[in-house]
């Protein structure tokens, strides 16, 4: 496929895309539909399904509601501010950093509207991990809530203008200067740049990936189209923030590509979401296994403390993030009545690729592949493997790995497929069960976490001499994080401290359940760390200082 003639002046992103030969090979036929080589998905999701201006989008917990017409008004006011007053040019990289709030949901379309390219964070990141990711994609402008400011001005990136909103500041977004008239979307390309999302990489170094204009409205005329099945009346939340492709997808582009509104939530925990959808008669909910586990407890002990929670609204749950145990299925049927559509996706594929809804689900199993997406189970020479045999995940859709700058797009993408870092097994009924990850990366409660990254952290600490992170099973999270610590000769063993200075570089959830200190790791004869031993807890030591890190 020819690449179309791009809109932006700033041609970084594209320059270091990798090469074609390394991309892998997109599905571009039927059901997924032909995009318009001129494309702008800002524009077409602004569009809500053709929704009219005074049908609400997006609403708050306080009751708030904007209208797909205010939306648009206040989209353009930013639009017009971020390229006539603080000089975005297109392809500009911009950082969108805060909590989850429609202001944040408004910057991002008007990012894109205005040609912009997205590098959506999250509000937990730190100063070192946002230096880090403002370094790989040379961003040289953010929009920041004014009350998450703070560690990104304290990142230090050289350059970075930052826009603050939300605030009182006399150069606040919303007091800068800027025509009330329509902004006019950039006439960008469908396979012009949008939006960078970052994902941890089991060495550490966080990847950038990059998606197309195309690739955003793909994800909803996929999953959301053929499997969700949104409808216009519908009302979706859910937990995952916006600086998640799943929270991206979820609670901003699969409603609006059908007209339909968010409740988008700064608060997103499992008592919250069971009050939120009681008050506001949410219809859709998007979460991980862990805040289904969570709500099911509440569910039973709750209501007999005088919480009842009236669920009768809900008609469609999606899990995704981590796998979904078929106990937990059953128990939130069986408590329900709703079937909680399970899925895998990855940031590299943008959304969930496999899943299964209503009848066609079969608890245990990921499901099927999504409609316009193909999968298949491989060995390590990337030939296909029996059904029943386990192997590595394969997949390949309209959507396809490109990292930004990044050598290892050679390990993701292998013959032109996809290769996700699952272990997975194909039954001989065609669905897709998950079997475990084949590297060292830890999902915990949905969130993904590299062990080298917090490797790294800890060994930045002047006492620390060694360190292995690794993921334990655990029934409420699926994995915790489990850190072992070698200090230098004479040095406390402090978790505390450890765990004070973990959190002032990693975001919390990144911050292991337990540090055990040990005198040495157990190594081979030839050097090589045996995580295994570390994973089954096979370790022998004189003191074990625990450091149970808060939930966040």
């Amino acid at each position: 496929m020819e690449t179309s003639i791009s809109a932006h002046k700033d041609t970084f992103a594209r320059d270091h895309l990798p090469p074609r030969d390394q991309w892998p090979e997109l599905l571009l036929g039927p059901p997924v539909p032909r995009y318009p080589a001129r494309l702008n998905c800002a524009a077409e999701l602004l569009d809500g399904a053709g929704a009219g201006p005074g049908r609400p989008v997006f609403r708050t917990p306080s009751g708030e509601t904007w209208s797909y017409g205010g939306l648009r008004a206040r989209v353009d006011r930013i639009a017009h501010t971020l390229s006539t007053v603080l000089g975005v040019v297109p392809g500009n990289r911009v950082l969108l950093r805060g909590p989850t709030t429609p202001w944040l949901a408004a910057c991002w379309l008007a990012v894109l509207k205005a040609g912009g390219i997205a590098v959506t964070v999250l509000a937990q990141h730190r100063p070192y991990e946002l230096a880090t990711m403002c370094r790989i994609a040379r961003v040289g402008h953010a929009l920041c809530d004014a009350r998450s400011v703070d560690d990104l001005a304290g990142a230090g990136v050289p350059g970075l203008r930052i826009t603050t909103y939300g605030g009182d500041a006399p150069d606040d977004l919303f007091r800068l200067p800027a025509p009330a008239e329509p902004y006019e979307a950039l006439d960008t390309a469908a396979d012009d740049i949008a939006l960078i999302a970052f994902t941890s990489g089991t060495t550490g170094r966080p990847k950038g990936c990059v998606h197309f204009h195309r690739d955003v409205l793909a994800i909803a005329d996929t999953f959301s189209e053929h499997v969700l099945k949104p409808r216009a009346d519908d009302v979706f939340t859910g937990s995952p923030p916006l600086g998640f492709t799943f929270g991206l997808g979820g609670l901003v582009v699969f409603p609006m590509r059908a007209g339909a509104s968010s409740l988008l939530l700064e608060q997103a925990g499992p008592r919250q979401l069971l009050s939120a959808v009681a008050e506001h008669r949410v219809s859709v909910l998007f979460t991980a296994p862990t805040a289904y586990r969570t709500m099911l407890n509440e569910l039973r002990t709750g209501s007999g403390q005088g919480r009842a929670y009236d669920l009768s609204s809900l008609r469609r749950c999606v899990s995704a993030g981590e796998n979904l145990p078929a106990a937990t299925w059953r128990a939130w049927y069986e408590r329900t009545g709703l079937r909680i559509i399970n899925g895998i996706g990855a940031t590299e594929l943008l959304h969930i690729f496999l899943s299964a809804a209503d009848e066609d689900i079969r608890p245990g199993a990921t499901g099927v592949p999504v409609p316009g997406w193909h999968a298949r189970v491989q060995d390590e020479e990337g030939a296909p493997v029996p059904d029943g045999t386990p192997g590595l995940l394969a997949v390949r859709g309209p959507v396809g790995c490109r990292y930004l700058a990044d050598a290892r797009q050679s390990e993701y993408v292998r013959g032109g497929w996809n290769i996700t870092g699952d272990t997975y097994v194909r039954g001989p009924d065609g669905y897709f069960r998950y079997v475990a990850r084949a590297d060292d990366m830890i999902i915990s409660a949905g969130y993904n976490i590299a062990g080298p990254e917090v490797e790294e952290a800890l060994l930045r600490h002047p006492d620390v001499v060694e360190a292995a992170v690794v993921g334990r099973p655990d029934a409420e999270r699926g994995q915790v994080a489990v850190a072992y610590a070698v200090v230098r000769p004479g040095a406390a063993r402090d978790a505390e401290a450890l765990r004070a200075r973990l959190l002032e570089e990693l975001a919390p959830y990144k911050c292991p359940r337990e540090i055990v200190f040990l005198d040495a790791l157990p190594r081979t004869a030839t050097g090589k760390l045996q995580r295994f031993r570390l994973r089954g807890g096979d370790i022998e030591h004189a003191d074990q200082p625990v450091d149970q890190c808060d939930d966040q």
